[in-house]
């Protein structure tokens, strides 16, 4: 069977789907080897998957001091991590490669790999197009800053690849904004981690009172203690019971906690969906796509991710939820919420949603995009 090399950005809502992605992979008799930061290899090889952290995850970081996203950048678009990457291809020789489409040093040293080459998208891309070709720009202008050369523009960095799987349902990604041939929709992959543990919260299961989930992001760049502190101040006083899941980035003794609230690093989220009224949260894709699943609406407050802050304005679009800005203060996610509750068109239109999610697996549809890449010998069964 076949070889798969990844080129990974281990972001929230991009390791955690990609590990989903491989472990179908794994489980269709392939063998697939993460390649990435040196924060990430617990987290694979707790999925039970190889990883190799890049010697030179962080070599060219100080250049990117000035930024303060220097964490990120230093990596997703070091050339030392691009360089090195081609070497890594060519010593363990897969049979193809897999990229996060936010690791721009990856997708610029692709045509180097010599080998088909999936870019992975865990989030919208048509609907999102403008915003992308926007944030490539601005990584490329960050990048001649730190002074190295200037990217491709999206057009090469995506568009030339073998193929464009982008995790998320076609019908909820608007009309398309390219006439690019590579791209292919599956669904969003609503896979978890081993750390995402099954928890009982304390409330009996025939206790009436609403559920709130409030769950931010688990990036370390994204960590913000004042949101979270904010969310739960706004929902102490309200008759409903907070569930909050705090990422692993917010230690839950930083927080005040209200008595009606109930604060774990991290939890099965399906687990805590199932009981659950509504979510107040970050705006990742994942999460988003996740609460919709379950019928649930959501409060949605955007961190620094790209695709946050037009993900949480479309809530509102969809009538599924309430868009705050980033800095939402406690009276205004209050509002948010209480508006929420009290309108049960935000319910409705969410299990209509859930229904359109129903019976899709996203880790099986990318994991057929890749394979459908593989050389015959290498992908097929035949003895």
């Amino acid at each position: 069977m076949a070889r798969i090399f990844w080129a990974c950005w281990d972001g929230g809502g991009n390791l955690t789907p990609s590990l989903g992605i491989a472990r179908v992979l794994e489980a269709n008799g392939h063998t697939v080897h993460f390649f990435g930061r040196p924060d990430m290899v617990d987290r694979v090889e707790a999925a039970g998957l190889a990883a190799t952290a890049l010697d030179d995850a962080w070599a060219d970081l100080d250049r990117y001091s000035f930024h303060p996203l220097a964490t990120v950048f230093g990596y997703t678009s070091s050339p030392a991590v691009g360089e090195e990457l081609v070497r890594r291809v060519a010593a363990s020789d897969p049979d193809v490669v897999v990229v996060d489409a936010m690791f721009s040093a990856a997708l610029e040293a692709a045509p180097r790999f010599g080998r088909p080459t999936a870019v992975m998208l865990h989030t919208f891309f048509d609907r999102l197009f403008d915003g992308w070709q926007a944030n490539v720009a601005m990584q490329s202008e960050t990048r001649q800053r730190a002074g190295f050369h200037a990217l491709p523009d999206l057009d090469t960095l995506w568009g030339t690849r073998e193929v464009l799987h982008v995790n998320t349902l076609a019908a909820f990604d608007g009309d398309p904004a390219t006439a690019w041939t590579n791209v292919v929709h599956g669904a969003p992959v609503l896979a978890q981690e081993r750390r995402a543990v099954q928890v009982e919260p304390p409330w009996d299961a025939d206790d009436p009172t609403p559920i709130v989930l409030l769950s931010f992001s688990t990036v370390p760049e994204q960590r913000d203690v004042g949101a979270v502190q904010r969310a739960l101040d706004a929902l102490g006083p309200l008759p409903v019971h907070v569930a909050a899941t705090t990422g692993g980035i917010v230690d839950p003794v930083e927080l005040a906690a209200p008595a009606n609230a109930w604060l774990v690093p991290f939890a099965d989220h399906d687990q805590l969906m199932a009981r659950a009224t509504m979510v107040v949260g970050h705006g990742g894709h994942g999460t988003t796509m996740r609460a919709l699943s379950h019928g649930l609406p959501i409060v949605g407050m955007p961190a620094k991710g790209a695709d946050q802050a037009p993900i949480t304005r479309l809530l509102e679009q969809w009538q599924v939820g309430v868009a705050l800005p980033p800095d939402a203060d406690a009276p205004q996610i209050r509002s948010g919420v209480e508006t929420v509750l009290a309108d049960d068109t935000y319910q409705r239109e969410a299990a209509a949603r859930a229904d359109a999610l129903a019976g899709t697996d996203g880790a099986a549809l990318a994991a057929s995009s890749i394979e459908a890449l593989l050389p015959r010998t290498a992908g097929s069964n035949d003895t």
